[in-house]
């Protein structure tokens, strides 16, 4: 939280609250984000008036990823708002998009009641970013008397603060749906992390031995061994995933936003098909697909409330099919995945680091290219082991991995992204040398926007417009201090990885990889 607050910011190691002084406002509210969706409590970022703009610009992942996040900003006030003040203007229309609640705080006794309210906005129905503008150009308004009745309420410090069930008459129709049809399968997304569902959606699918397909996001919820995980759908996705959801004959959506990501632009799970939905927001319910039966409450809940009615229903046949198409990605894969080539191939390091992540490991992973290497090329079987994915935006893996160690400072923290990404925010190498913050970042280092190159290849004369000139981010981080391992041979790559994650302070794998391998688009029927 850069420069808000200081007189709050001394008095908060004496109450146990470490701060983290960024480089960028960007920065801080996605390590806020990552520190959220990594523990499911309250991540709390911070700016003064400058800078709040760059602020609410690092809170659409947030959003998007339904993370519970409270950004504090500085603001005007009744001496200086419509004077022309020296770089303000009037924030909320800004954080009026791109939160679920926003307000001003004028005076220092509302402090506590607007508190409360944002705290409850952001962490019932779906979690999000909420926002309070502190009057004052670092908030100077709390230096005011604070007297209130109210006081913060610490079961919406913590997402999801409350649980419902589905209508009882819903979960019976839906009960049925799911026994009669032959090739069922669940598509399990976001709402099932920002639920902490994953262990009701096993026990649910377990039950009643269905397939489960996950959007990225909750790509962790079953080991990719498990029988019943048919892998990643949609566009970042295993081209066996999107086959088995193209065949079945039910879909059921489990926390899912049912967007163009999960569906694959709604090419793979089709309008059509026979669907249930359950999401904690009503609203959600048939936005992208009629439902045959739409189950509103919590996810964890409502998973728990079908597994309890769950029916013996023989499906070998269905089994049987998800079986062979895992198999064929293993064979399909089997030679990027094993490639001693050089440069290394994407393949190739992904699944060297699959084999190499200890229990308990998280991986947080970038957009683009990262993602979907990730989606189809990263294995998570042992257990405790979860995955964090940028929703969009290019740059969040870094700041938020730092977010992510903070929030679980005992668990090995990996940050896995692209030159790209990475140079978004760099900077914060500093950030995390400076408070020991011990994570291992992989730096994917092809030398350029490669997912960018089919756009450009008409000439050689616009490789500049994705082609990076040479970086030895090695020799970067090693200026910043970091424990740097440079690798340019596939037989290198374990060595470095599990040295890595040996070390115990912040630490940088460059890996020097092949620019002209580029994610083949997504199977479609």
């Amino acid at each position: 939280m850069p420069l808000l607050l200081p007189p709050a910011i001394k008095a908060m190691p004496a109450l146990g609250v470490q701060p983290v002084a960024t480089h960028s406002e960007k920065a801080a509210a996605y390590m806020a984000d990552g520190y959220a969706r990594a523990s499911g409590r309250l991540g709390v970022c911070g700016a003064q008036a400058i800078g709040a703009a760059n602020l609410a610009a690092g809170l659409l992942d947030a959003l998007m990823a339904r993370s519970p996040v409270l950004a504090l900003t500085g603001g005007g006030s009744t001496e200086t708002r419509d004077r022309n003040t020296y770089q303000e203007i009037d924030q909320r229309p800004i954080y009026a998009g791109l939160t679920k609640f926003s307000a001003r705080v004028d005076a220092a006794h509302r402090l506590p009641d607007l508190l409360n309210q944002a705290m409850r906005a952001a962490t019932t129905g779906t979690p999000g970013p909420v926002h309070l503008e502190l009057g004052g150009f670092t908030g100077g308004v709390l230096d005011g008397e604070a007297v209130s009745i109210h006081r913060p309420d610490p079961r919406f410090a913590i997402a999801p603060a409350l649980r419902f069930p589905a209508d009882a008459a819903d979960v019976s129709r839906a009960a049925d749906r799911i026994a009669h049809a032959r090739r069922p399968i669940v598509i399990a997304g976001s709402g099932v992390r920002a639920g902490r569902a994953e262990a009701a959606l096993a026990r649910f699918v377990e039950r009643w031995q269905l397939p489960l397909a996950t959007s990225l996001d909750a790509k962790a919820a079953l080991p990719d061994a498990h029988p019943l995980n048919a892998g990643v759908t949609g566009n970042y996705a295993r081209d066996t995933a999107n086959m088995a959801v193209a065949e079945a004959d039910l879909i059921v959506f489990a926390g899912s936003t049912t967007g163009s990501m999960a569906t694959s632009d709604w090419n793979v799970a089709r309008p059509g098909t026979p669907t249930i939905q359950i999401d904690i927001d009503p609203r959600e319910l048939g936005r992208n697909f009629p439902l045959d039966v739409g189950l509103a409450g919590d996810p964890a809940t409502v998973l728990d409330q079908l597994a309890d009615v769950a029916r013996t229903t023989n499906r070998s046949a269905w089994h049987d099919r998800i079986a062979a198409l895992k198999l064929q990605w293993r064979i399909m894969a089997e030679a990027d995945e094993r490639s001693d080539a050089l440069p290394i191939a994407p393949q190739r390091l992904c699944r060297d680091l699959s084999e190499s992540l200890p229990e308990g490991a998280l991986v947080v992973v970038d957009t683009g290219h990262s993602g979907t290497w990730a989606a189809r090329n990263l294995y998570l079987d042992r257990p405790g082991q979860g995955l964090l994915r940028a929703a969009g935006s290019l740059g969040w893996s870094y700041p938020a991995a730092l977010g992510a160690k903070c929030a679980q400072p005992d668990r090995p923290v990996v940050c896995f992204n692209g030159d790209g990404a990475f140079l978004y925010h760099f900077a914060e190498m500093e950030t995390a040398m400076r408070y020991g913050i011990n994570t291992v970042t992989i730096v994917n280092n092809n030398q350029g926007f490669s997912q960018e190159r089919p756009v450009w290849r008409e000439s050689a004369a616009l490789d500049e417009n994705w082609r990076f000139s040479p970086v030895s981010y090695t020799r970067v981080a090693k200026g910043f201090g970091l424990k740097t391992y440079h690798v340019e041979k596939p037989a290198d790559l374990r060595p470095a990885l599990r040295a890595a994650l040996a070390e115990h302070r912040p630490t940088l794998i460059e890996v020097m990889s092949d620019h002209q391998i580029t994610c083949p688009p997504p199977w479609r029927p």
